[in-house]
């Protein structure tokens, strides 16, 4: 490694932090991080403890990102001052000292860059994830969920903490629709480049003829939305309708009308919970399904946002896939945006997708920068 070679990656990896520190708003993060500091030493900052908490939590995620900024610039500067002294008095030592150094800030800038994706405020919240099957009838079911049990190992991996909100089983195999709870600081943050149509391309289990189908599966990802945030709700627009379950939990869940949907009457949208026995429960975790779902509407209302993002809103069928998973005649999985490929489809839906999001993320990154 040659002297004028490290001089010229430094160089890159200053012009690198200072597109880093504008793409996480640098000055606008620590700004959020210094006020709930300063209200967290208020007498009255655990008058609402569950309030406080999360807002503890949310100055965690913020100052995680701006710590591992400030790292990586320090290490830049330093490099770089190294790099002016020793262009003007060789120093053996430190020129091994930088060379050693180098393949770690390398492999720590690459990492951050994929933290600079996270631009919206949600980012760092939980994730409420829906997956629903589309064209394809039982096998459009099953692959539904596959795709449930590969984001559940893809969280068993990471310690995410999952929670069933809703679930229904197909009539024959899988499911017909299923909503998660993910937690975790940027769960919402990592998994909403999942949101889309994924497709599958295999010979069907359910086809004794043995011939090959291709289905669809829908993924939409919200963010969870905390009680104490505002919404444009009356409590009198809400429907509350009760039933016997028909989800998991065994032959006692389905005794009694514990399943609970409430329905917002003037959008019409609507959440389901039939998870629990307890009808208490399963309305609390409907009523916070319904939050999620309220507070991501106005919120599209508010911005009128694109429709790309719009997944469940599109047909779950050709042309509008985000990512292939084929089984047969070859093994292959590879996201269209970003081109993110490989043969090992028994890893991915072991839940082995690090590369697929971060991937999402990094395309997201260079479209940015």
């Amino acid at each position: 490694m040659e002297l004028n070679f490290l001089k010229e990656e430094y160089r890159k990896f200053s012009e690198q932090i200072e597109i880093f520190k504008a793409a996480i708003k640098y000055d606008k993060l620590k700004t959020e991080v210094e006020h709930i500091r300063t209200l967290s030493e208020m007498p009255d900052f655990w008058k609402e403890p569950d309030k406080a908490q999360k807002m503890l939590k949310e100055m965690s995620a913020k100052n995680k990102i701006l710590t591992e900024y400030l790292r990586i610039e320090n290490q830049v500067r330093a490099g770089l001052e190294m790099i002016d002294m020793i262009s003007t008095d060789f120093d053996d030592g430190i020129f091994k000292d930088l060379s050693s150094e180098y393949g770690g800030l390398k492999d720590e800038i690459a990492k951050f860059k994929i933290k600079t994706a996270f631009t919206d405020e949600n980012d760092f919240k939980n994730a409420i994830m829906t997956i629903k099957p589309g064209a394809g009838g039982v096998e459009a079911c099953d692959w539904a969920m596959m795709l449930l049990r590969m984001y559940t190992r893809w969280c068993e991996r990471k310690g995410y903490k999952v929670e069933t909100l809703e679930f229904m089983s197909g009539e024959e195999a899988g499911i017909k629709v299923a909503t998660v709870l993910i937690q975790h600081e940027y769960s919402y943050g990592y998994l909403k480049g999942e949101i889309g149509i994924h497709r599958l391309v295999r010979i069907s289990p359910f086809d004794s003829n043995a011939r090959r189908h291709t289905s669809f599966a829908s993924v939409y990802i919200i963010p969870e939305v905390s009680d104490d945030v505002k919404l444009d709700m009356n409590e009198k627009e809400l429907r509350v309708d009760t039933f016997h379950s028909s989800g998991p939990g065994g032959q006692s869940v389905n005794t009694s009308m514990s399943a609970v949907r409430i329905t917002h009457v003037p959008t019409g949208i609507f959440a389901t919970c039939q998870v629990e026995r307890s009808q208490a429960k399963n309305k609390d975790l409907a009523m916070k399904l319904l939050r999620a779902r309220l507070f991501e509407h106005f919120k599209k209302l508010k911005e009128e946002e694109d429709s790309k993002n719009l997944a469940e809103k599109k047909d779950i069928s050709w042309g509008h896939q985000i990512r292939s998973y084929v089984f047969q005649p070859y093994t292959m999985v590879k996201d269209l945006r970003s081109s993110v490929e490989t043969g090992n489809i028994n890893a991915v839906m072991d839940g082995d997708i690090d590369d697929f999001i971060e991937g999402y993320l990094n395309y997201v990154s260079d479209k940015k920068g």
